[in-house]
């Protein structure tokens, strides 16, 4: 009786779609994208609890690479004790589970971290740790077990590993450019996380099913029984009214804050960015944004009611409004960079955009667009969670908005820092000042003790202000300008740098905000 000799194994690429070493290919290009998928969505996941800063996006990278590491070094351990096909297959299947178990572990670690008061930036650390240093290491499994397995059957031990890698680094640019151009806008951060689970799960079923469909009976299963516990647990609940391409956005109820009627607020990540009430678009219930609008009446005076007003950001366009309603005569163009900001403004905080020009784009390219054009008001409402985006600060910018103005024009920007030093303010007061004549910081009482600040910026050629600013409409409010009490206390002004685009140091310069408890 002769036997049939074994067939070679074929070369790696050479073998029919979706077998053998190209299967292999495939499955590490999209473990890599969902790998990536998972980091870009890991950014917005947290931000409801601890906002988006450098140090939240740097926990997230530091634990998915340490996961991913981890899991390089148990795959390529695995395959050395004769890992298979098998084995990669469980892999995607625990990647799976652990994917839709994000879900679960949020509903226990973000109320952990709320309770424990932790840092912003220690908080993004446990949050990025607890939800997805073991999906990484899973996922970091894939890649060596499966580059290990096609080496077996290639004569060309070369063009295996540089074509792993490859499909890697490809995956994983297609994971990045699906995730933040297009899934989280369409999807949402929930849907996301199931279809990197279902699509994890498809990828292990070939593996999986070559020794029975047991295994993969299993995954399914288990994949079930996640999904009725996140369920259970509340995890498919999204605290995001709209995921943009730049903001959880929610709307909550204000009536609290209002004197009477309805109110209510804008909150972008974890921040409150603005408060409308339903019928008096003239209420300026936030103390900074009710100041700005004094600042205009007290320096412009009478032509305060034909201005030209430049707004950076619109957020919730509380002042916008108040101004279209306040003073009908004036000229309103507002760059608010993300259309859904505006949709939600327009659907849930009463807005009507008619008579105003509302720009989708980045508040530098719009003025840079608007060469020519001239306004008596430029207000910078521009606060990204906690922090102001850097090329909104810099003497560069600092001189286009002076370009922009009128002669005597006003300059008005809220920053918040952490008081009794504010160094972000100092260091704009000396960006500011290599433009503008009087440039000026306000509060309306100074605090007691160590706290978070809205600080109110002004900047004019125009004249030297009060001391004190008494409210000329709205709530009986008293601002006071506390900008020479800053420059006599705390860090001197000249150990401070003027910011410039080539150095903007904005989470050092708000570091007590961001690491210790005045950021919560």
């Amino acid at each position: 009786m002769t036997r049939t000799p074994p067939r070679p194994a074929p070369a790696f690429g050479s073998s029919p779609i979706l077998h053998g070493p190209a299967l292999y290919g495939f499955a590490v290009f999209a473990s890599s994208a969902v790998t990536l998928v998972l980091e870009i969505t890991a950014g917005r996941l947290i931000a409801p609890y601890v906002g988006v800063s450098i140090y939240s996006w740097s926990s997230i990278i530091g634990v998915i690479l340490a996961g991913l590491s981890l899991g390089s070094w148990l795959g390529g351990a695995w395959a050395d004790r004769g890992g298979a096909e098998r084995g990669a297959g469980i892999a995607l299947a625990a990647a799976a589970l652990a994917s839709l178990g994000v879900l679960l572990a949020l509903t226990v670690a973000a109320p952990m971290v709320m309770a424990a008061e932790l840092s912003l930036m220690s908080g993004a650390f446990v949050l990025a740790s607890s939800l997805f240093f073991v999906p990484a290491v899973l996922l970091g499994v894939v890649t060596p077990l499966l580059t290990t397995l096609a080496l077996r059957r290639s004569k060309h031990p070369g063009r295996v590993v540089g074509s792993m890698h490859a499909l890697a680094a490809l995956g994983s640019i297609v994971g990045t450019f699906a995730a933040g151009f297009w899934l989280i806008q369409q999807l949402g951060t929930r849907q996301i996380l199931v279809l990197c689970t279902i699509v994890l799960l498809v990828l292990s079923a070939p593996f999986l099913l070559r020794k029975g469909a047991g295994a993969l009976a299993t995954g399914v299963a288990g994949a079930l029984l996640a999904g009725w516990i996140v369920e259970a647990r509340g995890g498919f609940l999204n605290p995001c009214t709209v995921e943009s391409q730049y903001y959880c956005i929610r709307v909550e109820p204000a009536a609290a804050d209002a004197p009477f009627g309805e109110a209510r607020a804008l909150v972008l990540d974890h921040l409150v960015h603005g408060i409308s009430h339903a019928t008096e678009p003239g209420m300026l219930i936030s103390p900074y944004v009710h100041l700005t609008d004094e600042l205009v009446l007290g320096y412009l005076g009478s032509e305060a009611a034909e201005a030209q007003y430049f707004f950076a950001g619109g957020g919730a366009y509380t002042h916008p409004r108040a101004v279209k309603a306040l003073a009908p005569g004036a000229s309103i163009t507002v760059a608010e960079i993300d259309p859904a900001v505006t949709e939600t403004a327009a659907r849930a905080l009463y807005l009507d955009g008619a008579g105003m020009r509302i720009l989708h784009t980045d508040a530098r390219m719009a003025l840079r667009r608007l060469d020519g054009e001239r306004f008596d008001v430029v207000v910078g409402d521009v606060v990204h969670d906690l922090s102001v985006p850097y090329h909104l600060l810099t003497r560069e910018y600092a001189a286009l908005v002076k370009s922009r103005l009128a002669p005597d024009g006003l300059y008005v920007l809220n920053v918040i820092d952490a008081y009794p030093d504010p160094r972000l303010v100092k260091s704009i007061l000396n960006t500011l000042r290599a433009h503008f004549r009087y440039v000026h910081v306000w509060l309306e009482a100074l605090p007691g003790g160590p706290a978070r600040e809205t600080f109110i910026l002004s900047a004019t050629d125009r004249f030297e202000p009060p001391r004190t600013l008494t409210a000329q409409r709205g709530f009986e409010r008293r601002w006071v300008r506390v900008t020479h009490h800053l420059e006599s206390s705390g860090t001197p002004l000249d150990a401070l740098p003027v910011l410039s685009d080539e150095f903007v140091p904005v989470e050092r310069l708000i570091g007590r905000l961001v690491l210790g408890g005045l950021g919560r």
